[in-house]
């Protein structure tokens, strides 16, 4: 007996003489049971003791009919559809479809009006559940097809949504790349020393053999070799300090590499006013200050340069940089702890994609190997006390790693917009593709142990890409050898991309850079795109690292990027909770 009025009634038993279209029918317990359930479409009688029921799954298939006799026991559920609402589709046919990247595959088992759609995603040429989940279950072409076969055969709608052709789009943000490289790091003044130096294991951390640092506790410290006064005119060396003498010799490499012109932006045919400068920086270079007021204790105010007021602010290099290059977009300073560089590069690209400029040199410059630094840091305990010997006294990710190790030097991308580059016919390493930010909001020194932070920035810059975890081929850590900050790094990376994706760190081969460790590692990213090709970690070997870190840590020897994927990302990651990724794109 069917119910007239109140509440929508559960299961019942009726007859089939008595079913209506709209009901959702179950034709036995046994479907009832197993929630098989048809919506009836139309009702015909078939003779004086038979009805003819069109059905159709629920949530969409194709109709079939049932003649059944008109006292034969059904079951009924409410409450009752629309039948004009319900989707008249059919499978498709995997058998022959040209699957592509980007194709999506769902399965649906429509006769139960609770079931949830599966979904596979085609990228990389296998098919994924989740693109955020790079360790999930993979199929090939050849077994999606099965799977899809077998849920045909048992009822499911199965359907190819191929991926939408490219059409024309209104205003959007331009694409930018990497066109030029430049570094000046403890491994010596260039960018082909920096890599062949990585590529080689080599470690460019030394004694600080000055008698200003005798009286220190921890007298190791990633210099450069090089003095690099004499690599700049007079006249010009003598009005900058350390930190620009770094970065305005990284900016002209990756300015020449580029293909311009480094007597500036004129002479290389370019308007000065789109170019522009970012630079990333902690306090440039700290000897000035403690130099001047020295004098000023030991001879009196007329001792004080002049000088010591420019070349103390930290914004000296992005000024000086702009100075060399006859730059006059816009020359910008980021402070950021240790993501100064990254964030430098970052709001770089950002200036370029919304039109600001159309070039720009971007990432870090840093000198603060000095003796109060070097205490400071010793008294906070953050300082590696292992010495120089066999294996680099920084050792990321090892068991035995202790407290980093303190740096200088700089590293700059050339940046500009991908039809720029394109119409001068400029040599391109990769895309920035992408940035993301976050704070820890968790302590002035100490990063999060849970690594929330850190894993907010990751996906960020991943969002920004338009990209997603499968795509990532590879992770340049931040990993500055501290017990706690690298335990928060790989749990981050653990959350967000899983535990396969290859991983190096090289702190070990330059200690920690600090303003300008993120510029520094971007080049080292890039280069590990361009050329296919990880560089190893130092500091320790394969049987040395950290259980708890669960990462693939590139160890002993460089090994091949992975063929699946195209994003690289750069991490860096500050004092104080500052959180910054950059995501880099290989090109086809």
């Amino acid at each position: 007996m069917r119910h007239s009025s109140g509440s929508p009634p559960g299961p019942h038993t009726v007859t089939a003489a008595e079913v209506l279209p709209g009901d959702l029918l179950a034709l036995s317990e046994r479907d009832a049971a197993e929630h098989t359930w048809y919506a009836v479409m139309h009702t015909v009688p078939e003779g004086p003791g038979a009805i003819r029921l069109t059905l159709r799954p629920p949530l969409g298939g194709t109709d079939h009919e049932e003649v059944v006799d008109r006292t034969l026991p059904v079951t009924v559920s409410g409450p009752r559809v629309d039948v004009a609402a319900v989707p008249l589709v059919t499978s498709s046919d995997l058998d022959e479809a040209a699957f592509r990247d980007g194709d999506r595959v769902t399965s649906l088992r429509a006769v139960d009006p609770r079931a949830v759609e599966q979904t596979y995603v085609r990228r990389w040429g296998v098919w994924y559940r989740d693109l955020e989940d790079p360790a999930g279950p993979l199929l090939t072409d050849g077994e999606l097809r099965e799977l899809a076969e077998r849920d045909r055969d048992r009822g499911h709608l199965v359907r190819h949504h191929a991926r939408p052709r490219r059409t024309a789009h209104g205003a959007r943000p331009r694409r930018v790349v990497v066109s030029g490289l430049g570094a000046v790091t403890p491994l010596g003044v260039g960018v082909n020393e920096l890599w062949q130096g990585l590529l080689g294991g080599r470690c460019g951390i030394r004694e600080l053999a000055g008698e200003e640092f005798s009286g220190l506790p921890v007298r190791v410290a990633g210099t450069v070799p090089v003095d690099p006064v004499p690599l700049l005119p007079r006249p010009q060396a003598r009005r900058m300090n350390r930190a620009a003498l770094f970065g305005v010799l990284a900016a002209r490499e990756a300015w020449r590499d580029a293909g311009f012109d480094t007597a500036g932006t004129a002479a290389g045919g370019l308007d000065p006013e789109r170019v522009g400068v970012s630079v990333g920086a902690i306090l440039g270079d700290a000897s000035v200050l403690v130099g001047g007021d020295r004098a000023l204790r030991d001879r009196g105010p007329r001792a004080v340069s002049p000088l010591t007021t420019p070349m103390t602010v930290p914004s000296q290099a992005a000024s000086q940089i702009s100075l060399d290059l006859r730059i006059r977009g816009e020359a910008r300073t980021l402070t950021s702890a240790c993501a100064s560089g990254t964030e430098a590069i970052g709001q770089a690209i950002d200036r370029i994609r919304y039109g600001h400029v159309d070039v720009a040199l971007a990432g870090g410059a840093e000198a603060v190997v000095t003796p109060a630094i070097m205490a400071s840091f010793a008294a906070m305990r953050a300082l590696s006390h292992h010495g120089v010997g066999d294996v680099s006294p920084s050792r990321p990710f090892a068991r035995d790693r202790d407290g980093f190790v303190n740096g200088e030097g700089a590293g700059f991308l050339l940046l500009e917009a991908e039809e720029h580059a394109l119409a001068r016919r400029s040599r391109v390493y990769c895309e920035a593709a992408g940035w993301g930010l976050s704070a820890d909001a968790h302590h002035m020194a100490a990063p999060d142990p849970s690594g929330r932070g850190v894993a907010l920035a990751l996906r960020r810059a991943l969002r920004d890409a338009e990209a997603h975890a499968v795509d990532v081929l590879h992770v340049n850590a931040h990993a500055t050898a501290t017990p706690e900050g690298d335990l928060a790094e790989a749990t981050a990376l653990r959350a967000v991309l899983g535990g396969g994706v290859p991983v190096t760190a090289v702190k070990g081969n330059l200690g920690h850079l600090q303003g300008a460790a993120g510029g520094v590692e971007a080049v080292v990213t890039v280069l590990t795109l361009f050329h296919g090709v990880v560089p190893p970690t130092i500091g320790g070997g394969e049987g040395d690292q950290d259980e708890e870190i669960g990462l693939d840590v590139v160890r002993g020897a460089p090994r091949p990027l992975p063929d699946r994927g195209d994003l690289a990302l750069s991490n860096s990651f500050g004092f104080g909770g500052h959180n910054a990724v950059l995501a880099l794109r290989r090109r086809a």
